[in-house]
């Protein structure tokens, strides 16, 4: 196995694949949970929290008995995995199992028993994220801990400066109180969102994937595209975004597509660097596409307090442009480095690929339309199209059978297994989904309790003077700092609920109002580009190892891709109609369409160095400056960007 199958097994399945009951107890677990979920949601009548309780000790048990020590065996469960995986079931369920004297005897007031658990369970919590998303965020979450403990009236005396303590201090009790026995913590809505939307949609591209739609995605992308110029990068570059409905994982994207991609693109010319970037930066995005986006994107529907339905069509044309330009970037590429396409007779025949997956399209039209038509919710709208998926195995797996002559006892059997497999891959897949965001959780309800996100905006303002765009810098930087350590969903909770507050209002301050989904997509951005920012870049360490390329070239270059992401945020942050807010005709949202798409393509071809031809430093300072107008929306800087390019394009037809 390659070092990067190994990488997404421990980051997707987890890293221990023992023999025998502890297998078949592994398996049970993921297949159970997955039943858990889809039943929850068919009744609809479970409390949120005991719902999220039961959420949390599925994860917590998984975390423990799937997920290896950083020395510890990957063939047997050692014990002490094993008092972990039971101690934080019983921390999690004892929400359940007193439920009624937590929320109604004791009037939020918590006991020792309460505090007891509540202590358990944060410390299990914390060592069970440590070992799954990393060490970055339980420290953060550590140190939030620590901080709701200083103050006069707190366990800690000692005093912060007076810009910053904001408040009293709490005492151990009354902070577990907080975060335990209430829905302001480990169980607020981060967990919930987990716990609802998200297990229903990452279980849904669990199986697909087993049903056989990924390997499809990219067939169809290489029988379009494979012959062109740089075809393998174009077809790299589509099928990320047809895989990325499948998964909401860069690394697992990395490896799906990568695993036939960067071989070719290497065989047609690309440096192994560039080989790897490419696909870095056409994984990473995947979050971005609708209508199966990342799960902070239905914590950002929560959070916002808009249907998911219409968060997609907000994020659609973004995301159409991240995609639309990467393909121009590969393109821009191509044709500096001289390359060629692939003989099409070395390439799959586009309408027998067609006919044997065109099935794979009919969940997917389903899903759209049950959310964007019919206006369901997502948990309805998932869980019916769950169903389809699970026919569709069924009746894809006889049919091949009956065709094959195995018989359709052997069918029926094979799709079982897959089903099954594909329900344990989807538990398995979302256990650091749900470490993450009851860890973040505890963030949250501690700036709550707190009160520090006032403090910050004081801070941010001081270093920023009040200046709306030194202030996107730091949130910028802030974020890509973050995100080297966190996952992408905690880290948008973490920058949701502790710098968009600042952002708007600093924004408001500015004489420059914000509606509140631009700061969020802004800083929802930024969060993605974590799995492609050195030094930590988990999708560039897959590629690298695909690509057998050198990991800190194949980083570097994927970030420089992925630059034109932080550009688009920039567009719409200045320029909501991007998002399709407050666009007054059709030709208006074309004319926006249009040159934020070509502001990108001259931010691309100033860093790759190439647009008619290879370009000296004048002609890349000019392409910077057109694409750098282009962000500012108005129809003066409009022209004035697109002048700017114009001529730079002649300046080079004209010069030798």
């Amino acid at each position: 196995m390659t070092d990067a199958n190994l990488l997404v097994e421990e980051s997707e399945l987890g890293g221990r694949r023992p023999k025998g009951a502890s297998r078949l107890l592994l398996l049970g677990l993921g297949v159970a949970w997955s039943l858990f979920q889809l039943w929850a949601t068919e009744v609809g009548t479970l409390d949120p929290m005991r719902l999220r309780a039961v959420h949390l000790a599925f994860a917590l048990a998984l975390a423990f008995l799937a997920y290896p020590g950083r020395r510890g065996p990957k063939e047997r469960i050692p014990l002490l995995d094993w008092a972990l995986a039971l101690l934080g079931v019983a921390g999690a369920l004892y929400v359940v199992v007193d439920y009624y004297g937590i929320t109604q005897l004791r009037g939020g007031i918590p006991s020792g028993r309460d505090v007891a658990f509540g202590t358990l369970t944060l410390l299990v919590l914390f060592l069970a994220a440590w070992r799954v998303v990393g060490p970055a965020l339980p420290i953060i979450a550590s140190a939030f801990v620590l901080y709701a403990l200083t103050g006069p009236k707190g366990l800690l005396p000692f005093t912060l400066p007076p810009w910053l303590q904001l408040h009293a201090g709490s005492q151990w009790g009354q902070l577990v109180g907080q975060l335990y026995t209430t829905a302001e913590g480990i169980w607020g809505v981060p967990l919930g969102v987990s716990a609802t939307f998200v297990f229903l949609f990452v279980l849904f591209g669990a199986l697909l994937e087993k049903a056989g739609a990924g390997h499809f995605f990219i067939q169809v992308a290489y029988g379009l595209l494979g012959h062109f110029r740089g075809g393998p990068a174009k077809a790299a570059v589509v099928a990320s975004a047809l895989t990325g409905v499948v998964s909401g994982s860069s690394v697992s994207n990395v490896v799906t597509t990568g695993t036939f991609t960067i071989p070719l693109m290497k065989r047609v010319g690309y440096p192994p660097e560039k080989a790897g970037a490419v696909e870095v930066a056409s994984s990473s995005n995947g979050q971005l596409m609708p209508p199966v986006m990342g799960a902070a994107a239905f914590i950002m529907a929560e959070f916002l307090g808009i249907p998911y339905s219409q968060l997609i069509l907000i994020a659609l044309v973004p995301a159409l442009l991240a995609y639309a330009t990467l393909f121009i970037t590969v393109h821009i590429e191509a044709l500096r480095l001289g390359l060629k396409g692939v003989p099409r007779s070395e390439l799959p025949p586009l309408a027998p690929v067609l006919r044997s997956g065109a099935h794979y399209l009919l969940p997917l039209a389903y899903l759209i339309y049950a959310l964007v038509g019919l206006r369901l919710t997502p948990e309805r709208a998932a869980l019916n199209t769950l169903f389809l998926m699970v026919l569709l195995i069924l009746l894809q797996e006889l049919w091949r059978a009956w065709r094959g002559g195995a018989g359709l006892g052997f069918g029926f059997a094979r799709g079982v297994r897959l089903l099954v497999e594909g329900l344990e891959a989807g538990a398995r897949g979302m256990v650091g989904i749900a470490l993450a965001t009851a860890s973040a959780g505890v963030i949250v309800g501690i700036v709550t309790m707190t009160g520090i996100g006032f403090g910050l905006t004081d801070i941010v303002e001081r270093l920023s003077g009040g200046n709306l765009v030194l202030v996107l810098i730091l949130a910028q930087l802030t974020s890509l700092l973050l995100g080297m350590g966190l996952p992408t969903t905690a880290n948008y909770i973490v920058m949701a609920s502790l710098v968009v507050p600042v952002v708007l209002t600093l924004a408001e301050k500015a004489g420059y109002p914000v509606p509140p989904v631009a700061a969020h997509m802004f800083v929802f951005y930024f969060g993605i580009m974590a799995d492609s920012t050195p030094p930590v870049a988990l999708a560039a360490y897959a590629a690298s190892a695909i690509a057998k390329s050198d990991f800190w070239k194949t980083a570097v270059q994927g970030f420089v891709y992925e630059l034109r992401t932080a550009l688009l945020a920039y567009m719409f942050f200045f320029n909501p109609k991007l998002l399709l807010l407050g666009v007054e005709s059709p030709l208006e949202g074309v004319w926006i369409v249009l040159t934020a798409l070509l502001g990108m393509t001259a931010f691309s071809a100033s860093l790759v160095g190439f647009l008619h031809k290879r370009t000296n430093l004048l002609e890349r300072a000019m392409l910077m400056g057109a694409a750098l107008t282009l962000v500012v929306p108005g129809l003066p800087t409009d022209l004035a960007g697109l002048g700017l390019l114009a001529f730079t394009y002649l300046l080079q037809r004209v010069r030798k």
